[in-house]
């Protein structure tokens, strides 16, 4: 053996190997589908049909959030939308005095 082998040698002996991060359970990426839905459904239901996607955006973030998702931020954003949307709800019917509401 000659000195440059053996130095090549000692450095990569002491380079720890590349740790693999495990591939999410089929359970958490489940969750945290939900949690992006609950997104996507609370910011749609702000602007269209808020009477069923704001319900829908709450149940979709409370199950994502007891599944233990790892979006856990959107998943209340999406929860925080559907209570929004439940508002907006209740103040359109309030100044219609109506279910239905149009704009213009």
């Amino acid at each position: 053996m000659n000195a440059p082998d053996t130095a090549l040698r000692s450095r990569t002996a002491h380079t720890p190997a590349p740790t693999r991060t495990p591939d999410p359970t089929p359970a958490v990426r489940q969750a945290d589908g939900m949690a992006v839905a609950s997104f996507v459904l609370g910011l749609v239901g702000l602007l269209a049909m808020n009477l069923l996607l704001g319900p829908a955006s709450i149940v979709l973030a409370a199950l994502a959030l007891r599944r233990g998702t790892t979006r856990p931020g959107r998943a209340r954003l999406g929860l925080a939308l559907g209570a929004l949307d439940l508002v907006v709800l209740a103040w359109l019917v309030n100044a219609d005095q109506t279910w239905s509401w149009s704009i213009g």
